[in-house]
């Protein structure tokens, strides 16, 4: 690949990748990922972006324009902040007092515009929401406001609702009236009636349809916007496969258009404007983050490009409420606002400033991502556990604070560190089980299958990744998942979680206290085996009396669930299980628990965060609760805690208290629990090493970055700072000079006389006197002319300091003199202030010897390298070592044997050494040494894991090119006189030793 093609690439944002052409049996030819040739070639990119980065700033004059074009679209804006001490909250419940952070959250919702309510689980948004609507309608800000809770919360939102303002007139939808035959009723009552609020669920909020009209100008200006893309992109020459992608979008849009223009209109449909609602509140607002979005990046992690029905439902439904309201008039409100991709910031932005992305020209999502965002490859496990592969995501993020500035315009972020709740502190448990010989043999198969499935050798209905995903987590959940014969182990995660339930259940009998136990695989079911009722049949043979035991998925209603919950809470059900999905938001059960056990691992840090938040919650009687997390080491579990930890990263930067840095690369306390975990599951010494290096490598580029922040302002300080401070000094040295002149001309005299408003005075005594006079009446900070003394004119105004009177006494210089209460020790004071003027002459050298100092140290200390370059070069290079060995070597299982495994390679390995050594070495001819080394089909030879070309002659020259050319991935050794050997060394090193005299010499390694 040619540097101009990784340079459009980089443009375009996109990684680099090679492929090479390959003619099967038929002769029909394929594209092939080049693994090695592709893992070099990013290694280049990101050479290349770093040196942008390095020369884009070198430059004074062109940082300085970047600098300030920067500031003044993104850096001109400070987040407002908001008081809500004042408002009253008439009506409110008098039994019921909001927290600070809550009425802060209402004044923001009141007299900003749309509001994210991000706070913490547990910091009580319902309440925020349920009074900010209640002061909206009673202050005349909205007539109606509609509820959109998830679909089981509606009567607890509702329960709610009315404890906080118990006169409140509030409709809520049963599942009832949403059916065929009573919606239009119920839209109708809603319509017509004049409700303080009216609460409906997700799937029904997405039943209620937007105008037609609306529908057809939302999808044509959807229309419009991928074709101005697909036009831009083929303009820049972009890739043909992501043409076809956006093509095939704009025709399934079209097509959309053309079904909704024909089908017959019904007028008897009550549509969502004709429901009179102008206040619209969205609760756990993360079930709408799947909104499309078009970029011409191919391939990202962390991208998603998947439209959501009720996404693009939503947003017509926002883009309605803003063009009724004036942006004001949409509050979304969750706990986990970032809950799986960096997109999802976007993606906010979207729903609750567009116009603001608009007048920052941030719409489509390619602007905002080059303007905050960079995508980076780097290695992974697989998911099927069993190796490793190069992957590139969107996982950076730069220029934080202003990307902060922005999104808290909207967001009003609380996180625990800042409200103080009274909450118990959590203890947190990894506990790591060792494979069985079951799992370890499944999870080799599963890499065979991944690997059948990536040659595309299977048939996408009888195998596919989404089905091996699926067979990965069964299996480091229980082997028995895949089949109900294998045996039970006594060391599975699923067993040390029932032990620990088990012993928990005994400690705490006397209190009763109560544990929960999420796990989102393997749900109980009719004849089949489940995790479910596995750990409670061996409970309930260790003693656990059945009704103390109970699932979540039995409470099949609401009213089941209210009294599941409440006999959770009283100790009466000491252990519940259940999934995220129906165990998660709005359980609110944390009165007596003492411990969660997370047995499976999700696969968003949500979910993580909300299953925490049943038990770190408000209201809990422990002091201290204990948080078990089970992973299977050398599973799925691997790389599902992986996931974790990459979106965690961002989320952790985002969701804080604190000043974000410059950019989204440190790694924050709880993203290192995740990795963690991880590093337990993992079981590769090669893989903590990765890990741990990633955490100095990050530590060693910030250290870069300061030292080189510091360079640019000194440089900055060369150019601009010190000239100008020094011509100023000099200037002031010449003009006290010519001062000094005027004023040795009456020194020694006993008084020269003084002019006071036109009046002159020749004894210093009446002088005196009228000076005092005339100064004391001053009440005026702007200075008031006087006269003249010794030459030099004379003003007075009052201090800004002292609120004293202060005369300025004026030459080529200004000379200030505060004023007391004695008339003849202020004409003393005006003499020494003259008088003193060598002295402040002196002074002012003394300043400017200071400043050329200092300009002489700058430029030294701007000559001076980064001290620890040399160590984060090695550092890196043994990174993109352990990067092209885990990616190139990851799927070469530790149990096979090195004869197998070199078969395996060679082909691979045989045509990128002689293409390499062919191009560095002239095309010459090669033959083998058959002697010392294994011979593979004539080319390459193997010295245990390495590889040999050989030539027969060689000059001083060709050593000479080849110490000049140290890309060469190669070693260059002399085994017999007048040869050289060529030995591919798979780390990315050149050596080179010559051999003289029947003696090798040292290797030189580049």
């Amino acid at each position: 690949m040619s540097a101009y093609k990784i340079i459009e690439n980089t443009l375009n944002l996109k990684d680099v990748r090679v492929y090479d052409t390959v003619t099967d049996e038929n002769g029909s030819d394929h594209s092939v990922l080049n693994r090695r040739e592709t893992a070099m070639a990013q290694l280049k990119q990101e050479t290349v972006k770093e040196a942008f980065k390095d020369w884009i700033f070198r430059d004074p004059e062109r940082r300085e324009e970047l600098v300030s074009k920067y500031n003044l679209l993104f850096n001109s804006t400070r987040p407002r902040e908001y008081d809500g001490s004042h408002i009253s909250f008439p009506g409110m419940s008098p039994e019921i007092e909001l927290r600070e952070h809550q009425s802060n959250a209402i004044a923001h919702i009141l007299y900003g515009g749309n509001t994210l309510l991000a706070h913490e689980v547990g910091a009580g948004k319902t309440y925020e929401m349920a009074a900010a609507a209640m002061e909206s309608k009673r202050l005349g800000l909205c007539n109606k406001s509609l509820f959109v809770v998830p679909n089981h919360l509606t009567e607890q939102m509702a329960s709610e609702f009315l404890r906080l303002y118990p006169a409140a007139n509030i409709l809520v939808a049963t599942k009832k009236d949403f059916e065929t035959a009573n919606r239009k009723k119920f839209c109708a009552r809603v319509a017509t009636g004049d409700y303080d609020a009216v609460i409906i669920g997700h799937s029904q909020f997405e039943r209620i349809p937007v105008s037609a009209k609306r529908q057809e100008e939302f999808i044509q200006k959807q229309i419009w916007d991928i074709a101005d893309a697909i036009e831009d992109f083929e303009a820049q020459g972009g890739s043909r496969f992501t043409t076809k992608q956006m093509e095939k979008t704009k025709k399934s849009l079209e097509a959309k258009l053309e079904k909704l223009t024909s089908q017959e209109r019904k007028d008897d449909v009550v549509t969502f404007e004709e429901l009179g609602v102008d206040r619209l509140f969205a609760d756990e607002s993360q079930n709408f983050k799947n909104l499309f979005l078009y970029t011409k990046m191919r391939n990202i992690a962390g991208i998603p490009q998947t439209d959501s029905q009720k996404s693009s439902d939503m947003f017509m439904k926002c883009r309605y409420m803003d063009k009724l309201t004036g942006g004001k008039g949409v509050i979304f409100a969750t706990g986990t606002p970032i809950s799986n991709s960096m997109t999802e910031l976007y993606t906010i932005m979207r729903y609750l400033r567009y116009d603001r992305l608009t007048d920052m020209s941030l719409q489509h999502f390619d602007a905002w991502a080059s303007t905050f965002g960079e995508t980076s490859t780097g290695i992974e496990l697989a998911p099927e556990g069993s190796g490793y592969r190069a992957r590139t995501r969107f996982s950076k993020f730069y220029n934080l604070p202003e990307l902060m500035n922005v999104f808290k315009d909207v967001a009003d972020i609380k996180t625990a560190d800042t409200l103080n709740l009274p909450r118990p502190e959590a203890e947190f448990h990894n506990i790591s089980v060792k494979p069985t010989e079951v799992q370890q043999a499944l999870v080799k198969e599963l890499s065979d299958r991944a690997a059948a499935v990536s040659a595309k050798a299977v048939e996408p209905n009888v195998d596919n990744m989404l089905l091996i995903t699926t067979d990965g987590r069964k299996i480091g959940l229980d082997q028995r998942l895949m089949n109900s014969s294998y045996p039970d182990e006594p060391q599975s995660k699923v067993n040390a979680c029932m032990e620990n339930i088990h012993r928990i259940w005994e400690e705490t009998r006397g209190e009763r206290s109560t544990q929960l136990v999420f796990c989102d695989f393997s749900t109980p079911g009719k004849d089949k085996f489940n995790v479910y009722d596995d750990i409670r049949h061996k409970l309930l043979q260790k003693g656990i009396p059945e009704g103390e035991i109970a699932y979540i998925h039995d409470a099949d209603n609401e009213q089941k669930k209210k009294e599941l919950f409440a006999k959770v809470r009283k100790g009466s059900i000491r252990i519940l299980m259940g999934s995220t999905q129906k165990m998660g938001s709005g359980t609110n059960v944390q009165d007596k628990l003492i411990a969660l056990h997370d047995l499976d691992c999700p696969w968003r840090p949500s979910d993580l965060e909300q299953r925490a938040g049943r038990i770190i919650r408000q209201g809990n009687e422990n002091k201290l609760v204990h948080v078990y997390r089970y992973v299977t080491e050398g599973t799925f579990d691997s790389y599902l805690y992986q996931a974790l930890e990459n979106k965690q990263k961002f989320i952790s930067q985002i969701m804080t208290s604190k000043s974000p840095m410059r950019s989204c690369e440190d790694i924050d306390e709880s993203v290192l629990s995740y990795a963690e975990v991880k590093a337990l599951a993992a079981g590769n010494p090669e893989i903590r090493e990765k890990m741990a290096l990633d955490v100095e490598v990050a530590k060693l580029k910030m250290a870069k970055s300061s030292h080189q922040n510091n360079i640019y302002t000194l440089q900055d300080k060369l150019n601009k700072h010190y000239p100008t401070s020094i011509k100023l000094v000099e200037s002031s040295i010449e003009r006290l000079q010519q001062d000094e002149k005027l004023a040795a001309k009456t020194k020694g005299e006993e008084f020269p006389g003084m002019e006071i408003m036109g009046k002159r005075y020749f004894k210093r005594d009446t002088a005196a006197e009228a000076l005092h006079k005339l100064c004391k009446g001053i009440a005026s900070f702007i200075p008031t002319d006087l006269g003249e003394y010794r030459g030099f004119e004379m003003s007075v105004r009052l201090s800004d300091i002292y609120k004293m009177p202060e005369v300025t006494l004026k030459g080529t210089f200004s000379h200030s003199v505060s004023l007391g209460d004695s008339p003849s020790g202020n004409i003393t004071r005006l003499n020494n202030a003259l008088d003193k003027i060598p002295e402040r002459i002196a002074t002012q050298q003394e300043r400017i010897e200071s400043l050329r100092k200092q300009v002489k140290d700058a430029q030294e200390e701007v000559l001076r390298p980064f001290q620890k370059e040399d160590e984060l070069n090695a550092k890196l290079t043994r990174l993109r070592e352990l990067d092209i060995s885990l990616n190139m070597d990851g799927k070469i299982r530790s149990e096979e044997q090195p004869e197998a495994v070199a078969a395996k390679s060679v082909p691979d390995e045989r045509n990128y050494l002689i293409d390499s050594a062919k191009r560095k070495l002239g095309g010459n001819s090669f033959v083998m040494d058959a002697q010392k080394c294994r011979v593979y089909s004539g080319d390459v030879l193997e010295i245990g894991e390495k590889y040999a070309v050989q030539k027969i002659s060689h000059s001083q020259g060709i050593i000479h090119n080849l110490n000049n050319n140290p890309e060469l991935l190669a070693m260059i050794r002399t085994h017999e006189k007048d040869n050289i050997c060529v030995t591919y060394d798979n780390i990315g090193k050149c050596s080179v030793a010559q051999k003289g005299n029947g003696q090798e010499q040292e290797a030189v390694s580049y």
